[in-house]
């Protein structure tokens, strides 16, 4: 199992780049779905559950659960589906310290899960977080702001209404007529 770690890590750190990360890509929508939709399901069921206990098992969950479902998944149900999965290994980690393990690179991967969210209060943690990173990486910040932003004025992600069946309000359609996504 430690190969399939540092495959996750390798792939995503050293074969690709920050702007496939965060990009819309067929491309790499299905590079990452071709290479790990067998991972995803074998961590899903559990069996990967144990990479948790150091930072590299770790990080490799919290790139499967909130990363990879978001290019396998994209603009289905199934792409915020781990979050909370996600969520929790990364509560974990920085509860004890591990996040500052790693480089800035690495650990906002650790902070996303917050930042992605729905809820106000993981909202307010992604803000204490990547405040403490933001000398480094002021953009991180920045994002998290406007994610922090969204939720603070609509209570959800209005982007995510259409994908999850729920109906946009007059409100969230006029902020998705001005500004997209809104980050």
């Amino acid at each position: 199992m430690r190969d399939s770690i540092q495959d996750v890590l390798h792939f995503w750190f050293e074969e690709t780049v920050p702007s496939q990360w965060f990009q819309v890509s067929d491309v790499f929508d299905e590079m990452v779905r071709d290479r790990f939709s067998g991972l995803y399901q074998m961590a899903l069921n559990g069996v990967c559950d144990e990479w948790a206990r150091d930072v590299d098992g770790a990080l490799a969950l919290v790139l499967i659960f909130d990363q990879f479902p978001r290019n396998m998944f994209r603009d289905l149900p199934q792409s915020f589906a781990t979050d909370d999965r996600a969520r929790d290994v990364s509560r974990k980690v920085i509860d004890l310290g591990y996040d500052h393990l790693v480089g800035v690179a690495k650990r906002r991967f650790f902070y996303l899960p917050f930042e992605h969210s729905e809820d106000i209060e993981d909202q307010k943690t992604s803000l204490i977080l990547f405040e403490k990173m933001r000398d480094e990486e002021p953009l991180s910040y920045d994002y998290a702001l406007r994610h922090y932003k969204i939720i603070e004025r609509f209570g959800r992600f209005p982007h995510r209404n259409s994908i999850l069946g729920r109906e946009n309000t007059a409100e969230e359609r006029q902020f998705l007529d001005e500004y997209g996504r809104g980050f």
